[in-house]
């Protein structure tokens, strides 16, 4: 699994993350909006931490840059 994020998505994804979670603290929403702000952030937390996210990889989008192409 390669990485396909850049730094500044991942710091994104991770404030996210926490602002969600927070959310989900608070009970907003009531039942049904602590359990998706709860979704949500544990999604945005992971695929920042990891730096993977599944439908950039679908779609085809690459944030991180590419690494240099070894010439021989």
């Amino acid at each position: 699994m390669r990485t396909n994020e850049s730094t500044m998505d991942r710091i994104i994804r991770i404030l996210l993350g926490l602002v969600l979670g927070y959310l989900v603290y608070e009970h907003t929403g009531g039942l049904v909006g602590m359990w998706i702000f709860g979704i949500l952030a544990a999604i945005s937390l992971v695929t920042g931490a990891t730096g993977f996210c599944v439908i950039y990889r679908l779609v085809g989008i690459r944030t991180c840059p590419l690494p240099p192409v070894k010439q021989d």
